[in-house]
């Protein structure tokens, strides 16, 4: 599968694999405490898997643990549209 940038948008920073790597990794090991939201700079979508993970007593972890897989089984180019520009906040 081919993926095309938009015309109009600037171009893919050369750092977006190494961030896609770390949030998919923290999403993973630490994904109850929203760590990869924090890194991909969604403030308050970190703050919310906070929230679930105490309501829920840990289980709403499971969130963290699924993006975290999904984030690494995205293309680069796929990862940076979807979760840096138009800023996807769930899965």
């Amino acid at each position: 599968m081919s993926y095309e940038q938009p015309m109009g948008q600037p171009p893919m920073p050369p750092d977006v694999n190494s961030k896609k790597i770390l949030a998919g990794i923290m999403g993973i090991i630490l994904g109850g405490l929203g760590i990869h939201r924090f890194i991909l700079g969604d403030t308050s979508g970190g703050i919310i898997r906070i929230v679930i993970t105490v309501v829920t007593c840990g289980v709403g972890s499971i969130i963290g643990l699924i993006e975290g897989i999904i984030y690494l089984t995205k293309s680069d180019a796929e990862f940076y549209q979807e979760y840096m520009v138009q800023k996807k906040a769930w899965f």
